[in-house]
């Protein structure tokens, strides 16, 4: 990352809007999937008023694909934004890993993680859930959500604890227990992308490219992935028609703040 943000204050949530949106072509030939539109409103925009009411100051946002637009989006007055330009900087996007490792000297110890193009209006980015997660041993929690129907087999399991909060499950392809889908919504801390739990070194000078889910699923193999179910309305808007469907919904409702 450029040097001269050295000094800024460690940003407390990564925003992710590197992706190349290809499933909502031709939407996206010429809009980023973040700067597509919810009730009039990016997509983006959504999970940058949420994260500002829930008392975040910071936030970091990677970008590949059309960047300037999102550079040059209204956002939120008020709210301190950086970037993590993937696209100028190595011609692509770092997949999850990669770009947060990317993203990692300008991070706090524990920060916010969410897709630009999720849809959750009524999430709380709760300073409370920072807290509770600080002071745990865990090296993530995760929001998990009922399996929507493009997703029907889910991600991870969810063990309840009696005295702690559930565990995030890496079940075996043949366990027969249920799993639920991640929301793409968790929280961090900067070691689970140092060694020995991420091999790639913090700043990811070299661009590697990196999924997110094996370092999840082998910190959940050590019994350090809290996480937790979230019921309130949650929509992966990865296609056209999902789209579609939630500006027709939320036409209809015409509840949300």
């Amino acid at each position: 990352m450029p040097s001269a943000q050295a000094h800024l204050t460690p940003a407390s949530a990564m925003l992710l809007a590197a992706g190349r949106g290809e499933r909502m072509r031709p939407l996206t030939d010429s809009c980023p999937k973040p700067l597509l539109k919810v009730q009039g409103k990016p997509l983006m925009r959504w999970q940058l008023e949420a994260l500002q009411r829930g008392g975040c100051e910071q936030v970091l946002i990677n970008t590949d694909w059309l960047a300037e637009q999102i550079v040059q989006a209204a956002h939120p007055p008020g709210l301190a934004l950086r970037y993590s330009h993937e696209g100028h900087d190595f011609g692509g996007a770092l997949e999850t890993a990669g770009g947060i490792t990317r993203a990692l000297p300008q991070l706090d110890e524990v920060f916010w993680v969410l897709a630009a193009d999720v849809f959750t209006p009524g999430f709380e980015f709760s300073q409370a859930a920072l807290a509770r997660f600080a002071a745990s041993d865990k090296l993530t929690h995760l929001w998990l959500v009922p399996n929507p129907a493009h997703n029907p087999a889910g991600d991870f399991g969810l063990q309840a604890m009696a005295d702690d909060p559930a565990l995030a499950l890496n079940l075996p392809k043949d366990d027969p227990r249920p799993r639920l889908t991640f929301s793409t919504i968790g929280l961090y801390r900067r070691a689970l992308f140092e060694p020995p739990w991420c091999d790639i070194t913090p700043g990811n000078p070299q661009g590697i490219k990196a999924p997110l889910a094996p370092l999840l699923r082998r910190a959940m193999d050590h019994g350090l992935v809290s996480a937790e179910l979230y019921t309130g309305p949650w929509t992966d808007v990865g296609t056209p028609e999902r789209l579609a469907e939630l500006n027709a919904l939320v036409d209809r409702t015409c509840h949300l703040p």
